[in-house]
């Protein structure tokens, strides 16, 4: 029992004082973007650039070069979700309706992410010193179709970022990205919300 409460007093410390001020700063801004969006907040999209400069950073340190790759993916669509958003569809309507997925973009997801993964997985297997690069490269898959149904104003891309989600605690938990590993659990939660209000606001859209 001594061993087991100094184990986790030890993990609680590095949790602490192991995560450098820049994490702590992506943790920030990436729980405030991501808890925007789920709001409906069109300032989710300047605060998540901000998060994800950091992480291009932090993910280089951290060998997830799949990720880091990911954050530039993700700096990019956080320009057009801002310019999307902020572009209203006709002048009857203040901002752009959310909307449900299609059977097309289903199947089109899933090839995607399938080709993705294992391309990309097979490229980083083979040629870098990555971290878990298939599975790296299958969140990274899917964080991709994710942010792209997302930054369209797409019901289910809350579906997908708990899923994937799930998966990038425990990936982070095991290279010590503890602060990180707290984020996505919290993402996790978000996401869940972010899903309940975006369906209550399009069921409100249709009356």
């Amino acid at each position: 029992m001594l061993l087991l409460a100094s184990g986790f007093s030890e993990s609680i410390k590095q949790f602490l004082f192991g995560t450098g001020w820049l994490e702590w700063f992506g943790v920030f801004t990436g729980i405030l973007c991501v808890w925007l969006a789920a709001k409906n907040n069109i300032w989710n999209w300047p605060i998540a650039i901000i998060s994800v400069l950091i992480y291009i950073f932090i993910f280089f340190e951290s060998r997830l070069y799949a990720d880091m790759g990911l954050q530039v993916y993700f700096f990019a669509m956080n320009i057009y979700g801002w310019y999307y958003w902020s572009k209203q569809k006709d002048n009857l309507e203040k901002e752009r309706p959310i909307s449900l997925i299609t059977n097309k973009e289903i199947t089109l997801s899933i090839i995607g992410v399938i080709i993705f993964t294992l391309i990309l997985g097979f490229i980083l297997h083979k040629n870098t010193d990555a971290s878990f690069p298939f599975i790296d490269s299958f969140c990274t898959a899917c964080s991709l179709i994710a942010q792209i149904f997302l930054a369209r104003k797409v019901l289910q891309n809350w579906l997908i970022w708990i899923f994937v989600d799930i998966i990038y605690v425990s990936v982070y938990f095991s290279k010590e990205l503890y602060a990180t590993g707290l984020m996505y659990t919290l993402y996790i939660a978000i996401a869940t919300m972010g899903y309940i209000d975006w369906r209550k606001i399009y069921r409100e859209q249709r009356n």
